[in-house]
């Protein structure tokens, strides 16, 4: 099979996304998902889209997911028409998606024992990462399947970081994940404290910006997304707060104590009452001193 051919399976935000990168590399790429809108604007960007896992399958021997959640993960690898009993000899599995470290240790056992191989490749970047090949990749399984996924790893990030065995990607994007939405919380705190000071909000986040105070949130999330409203990341409320819950559990699991952690994952889990699944997770700043933000 050619090393410049593979499949992504889940055509959503964040797949249609790493299906341009990709083909603007020079790749050829087979694409399925369930929804019709997905395939269609994936077959508009010169995705070769096929109707089934089975049909992918026949194509490639590199796949790429891109889903919600552990669940559709493990019924895409395990399910009766899933890749472990359709994929070709070899097949090397690239999964994106945000999953559970212990599922994926077990997937990752299940495709071993049939000659399969799984690399845990988290991503961070958003839609726009994904669509402009910067995102960064937390990366857990055996170093040979990551040297032959490099290729394909290189075109998608500006940064592919190797973690160790598999699931060590996945814990370490629900961490990355945890003080992401720390930082939105305390961010929003400081801005709120900042107008309440006096301060105007972009001048402020400028010089914080500056200083030691600063990290993703203020320098991207506030100027993009947040202090002129657009809530329009592509990124939901339900998504972040799954993580947050897979990173509560994590954190169980250690039988750490981690009070921050413990509030910052209450906060998140009381917007359930005013914030939908569909809104943008930047949204949670709303939540903090509500007409002292914005």
């Amino acid at each position: 099979m050619s090393q410049q051919t593979i499949g992504v399976i889940g055509l959503g935000n964040m797949g249609n996304g790493m299906c341009q990168t990709l083909l603007r590399n020079g790749f050829k790429v087979y694409g399925t998902d369930l929804g019709v809108a997905q395939q269609a604007s994936a077959r508009a960007l010169g995705v070769a889209v096929v109707e089934s896992i089975a049909a992918l399958c026949e194509q490639v021997d590199v796949i790429l997911l891109s889903l919600p959640a552990a669940k559709q993960v493990q019924e895409v690898l395990l399910g009766e028409q899933g890749v472990l009993n359709c994929a070709q000899a070899h097949t090397l599995v690239i999964d994106t998606s945000t999953s559970e470290p212990d599922v994926t240790r077990s997937l990752a056992k299940s495709l071993a024992e049939r000659g399969l191989a799984l690399l845990d490749a988290p991503v961070s970047g958003g839609p726009a990462g994904a669509a402009g090949g910067t995102m960064v990749m937390l990366v857990g399984g055996v170093e040979a399947d990551l040297v032959r996924a490099q290729p394909f790893l290189d075109a998608l990030s500006s940064k592919v970081v190797h973690l160790g065995p598999s699931g060590n990607g996945h814990a370490a994007k629900l961490i990355n994940n945890l003080l992401c939405a720390a930082h939105l919380v305390s961010t929003a705190e400081a801005v709120a404290l900042g107008r309440k000071a006096g301060l105007d909000p972009a001048a402020l986040l400028d010089g914080l910006n500056a200083g030691s105070g600063r990290s993703a949130i203020s320098e991207v999330n506030f100027p993009r997304w947040i202090l002129n409203e657009g809530f329009d990341s592509g990124f939901t409320m339900q998504l972040m707060r799954k993580d947050l819950r897979l990173a509560l559990e994590l954190i169980e699991q250690t039988g750490l104590e981690l009070p921050l952690a413990q509030l910052v994952g209450a906060q998140w889990a009381a917007s359930e009452a005013t914030l939908a699944d569909q809104d943008d997770f930047n949204c949670i700043v709303k939540t903090v001193a509500p007409g002292d933000l914005l």
